[in-house]
């Protein structure tokens, strides 16, 4: 198992079981020596809608209540969801999912009483788990006794996002809600119904189906165009399998990219700090009056900046990632309304958001989108790149700048590099390349920036191209 941008990953059949309940016991150690929890304090537990998630949860369950804890199941809710329900309780919880990665993987996502576990509390859990392993560490399943907190959860859930607007704010869209497998996707129907729109539930699975916003597949926006058409809507929204990261397409079904999301996001809450990674578009620092903090990739890293942000006597501090999760580290105040900080992932209130934009501006979601000018930027991975492979891919283009420019040369002349996260390379006529492993799962990323919509197909393209040139080479 290995922590990754966001919680611990792997394959479910790794997960199931005596590791599930290796690293929760880890992770209610390292909080009670840490001093953030008690014998005897609630803990909270939920999950996604993977096969593999429920027997998961119920391995945290009985290893959390061995140590002492008193397990609240919150059943299938959005991971947002569960930290704000953690937040108001003071509570530590655990969220049982793989995000968006395929259904034969899983993960934990975990929450100190305070918030998000940063990458100082994993190392400490990961020092804990290897101690008991050590020590001949036994695990055996049992039945827990959990008062059920699903309902509870997601009411709390449900009048938050009925409070950031008004409660007919979305009224005379007409708007689709891919439904998938996220644990979002009813949450998503009442909230938008609940601020006036009409909704239209549109591809409802019972099998778990792996959707990621950062690099939506072909055969996603094939269902999106479809729909849009068929339906005449003014958008079509979803998020990933624990509801963290957002999908938004406008009117043609054509998806916009996350940090545009954020984006639009930042401007409507007025920000004075936007913390976000170095694989957003680069133009976003020349869109608004906030200042701009680049991270690493992963939500440990947004949130780190944040709170650096906070701590320097800034207001209205919130950050974005690629995907387009929003995090709020201060309070905001919007048309009178109090949005309350909530220092994770969220897919509801960029959503909601870009919704009201449009019903407000009385335009299509396409021409609102077209007013914030960014460059044309475009994201896709290659599934199934060895670890070993990216890593070697990796420390070559980082070896010499020789290496690098000839392994560009077909695309184009190497201008300038960083390695913040991966290799960022500008080239010539202002492109940018940037190759990066994920942090989830054993796959390579690409993330281009060009002149226009075609430049930039063509240039991600062509960046996928040389990655498999890496894997596959004549």
């Amino acid at each position: 198992m290995k922590f990754g941008t966001s919680g611990l990953r792997g394959l479910a059949t790794d997960l199931v079981g005596k590791t599930a309940g290796l690293y929760s016991t880890a992770f209610g150690q390292y909080i009670l020596e840490a001093g953030y929890s008690k014998p005897g304090d609630e803990i909270l537990i939920g999950r996604d809608f993977r096969s593999s998630s429920q027997e998961i949860a119920l391995n945290c369950a009985s290893a959390l209540s061995t140590i002492g804890f008193r397990v609240l199941d919150c059943g299938t809710v959005p991971t947002p969801a569960l930290a704000l329900y953690g937040q108001k309780r003071g509570c530590a919880s655990l969220m049982i999912t793989g995000s968006h990665i395929p259904g034969d993987r899983n993960g934990i996502k975990f929450y100190r009483t305070d918030g998000e576990i940063d990458k100082t509390d994993e190392t400490h859990i990961t020092r804990i788990a290897n101690q008991l392993i050590e020590s001949d560490y036994f695990f055996e399943a049992s039945d827990v006794e959990s008062d059920d907190h699903e309902e509870k959860c997601k009411a709390m859930f449900r009048a938050r996002n009925f409070g950031i607007v008004s409660n007919v704010a979305l009224s005379g869209l007409k708007i689709g809600i891919y439904q998938h497998s996220t644990v979002a996707r009813d949450l998503l129907v009442d909230v938008l119904r609940g601020h006036g729109a009409e909704v239209v539930e549109l591809g409802r699975s019972s099998v778990f189906i792996p959707v990621d916003t950062e690099a939506v597949s072909n055969e996603t926006i094939a269902h999106l165009k479809r729909w849009a058409l068929e339906h005449q809507l003014h958008a079509i929204v979803s998020a990933d399998g624990d509801g963290d990261r957002p999908l938004v397409a406008d009117e043609n079904g054509i998806p916009l990219r996350g940090d545009l999301l954020g984006l639009l996001a930042a401007k409507f809450l007025d920000a004075n700090v936007v913390v976000t990674p170095v694989t957003s578009n680069s133009g976003i620092e020349g869109t608004g009056s906030f200042d701009v903090v680049r991270t690493k990739v992963g939500s440990p890293f947004v949130i780190a900046g944040m709170l650096a942000a906070v701590a320097s006597d800034n207001d209205r501090v919130m950050g974005f990632e690629a995907n387009g999760g929003l995090l709020l580290a201060t309070d905001f105040v919007s048309d009178n309304k109090l949005i309350e900080a909530l220092p994770t992932r969220d897919s509801f209130l960029p959503i909601l958001i870009a919704l009201v934009l449009v019903a407000r501006m009385r335009e299509p979601l396409s021409v609102v989108a077209s007013r914030v000018e960014l460059p044309f930027a475009a994201a896709d991975r290659l599934e199934n790149f060895p670890v070993t492979q990216s890593n070697q891919l990796m420390s070559f283009l980082r070896a010499s700048a020789g290496n690098l420019s000839q392994f560009l040369s077909p695309i184009g002349q190497v201008i300038s590099c960083s390695d913040v996260d991966g290799v960022r390379v500008e080239l010539d006529n202002r492109r940018v390349v940037h190759l990066r492993p994920s942090g989830n799962a054993p796959e390579m990323r690409c993330y281009v920036e060009a002149g226009n919509r075609r430049e930039a197909e063509e240039l991600l393209q062509a960046g996928l191209n040389r990655i498999m040139s890496w894997r596959n080479p004549t």
